[in-house]
């Protein structure tokens, strides 16, 4: 993982193996980011993603494997019980270009990853809402 901070966005690009959450939180934690809006593209060789049933109030997750190439890495950075909190999503595509999405949960790259976060001065905390089985924004 290379990164450059330009004090209002950290950017970050990732090389074949690296993972994709645990790089971004790696990179936030080591310049300091505790709120920020976070996008990006590239590609995978693998990608664990989620959704959330909210009658069960679960998660469950998928695995997909092969050429997969990100068509939009979006999320936000935030915080909960004083440690930083990741919330991405990733939109992407197969080889014969049919496109699938949810909650990113692991992605391995398989060229590149280009990322970007817009860092944001200040602190969003967040909470778990029994109600909803989500943790939610504070505001």
């Amino acid at each position: 993982m290379k990164t450059t901070n330009l004090k209002t966005h950290l950017i970050i690009r990732l090389e074949k193996g690296e993972e994709i959450v645990s790089s971004i939180i790696k990179a936030c934690e080591e310049n300091n980011i505790k709120l920020g809006i976070l996008t990006g593209i590239g590609a995978m060789s693998h990608v664990e993603v989620g959704y959330f049933d909210t009658d069960k109030k679960e998660y469950f997750s998928n695995e997909y494997n092969g050429h997969l190439e990100i068509l939009s890495l979006m999320g936000n950075i935030t915080t909960k019980d004083e440690k930083l909190y990741l919330h991405p999503h990733v939109t992407f595509s197969d080889e014969e270009n049919f496109a699938k999405g949810g909650h990113l949960n692991k992605g391995i790259i398989s060229a590149t990853g280009e990322i970007i976060i817009q860092i944001i001065d200040g602190r969003v905390n967040r909470f778990f809402d029994e109600e909803i089985g989500l943790n939610l924004m504070e505001l």
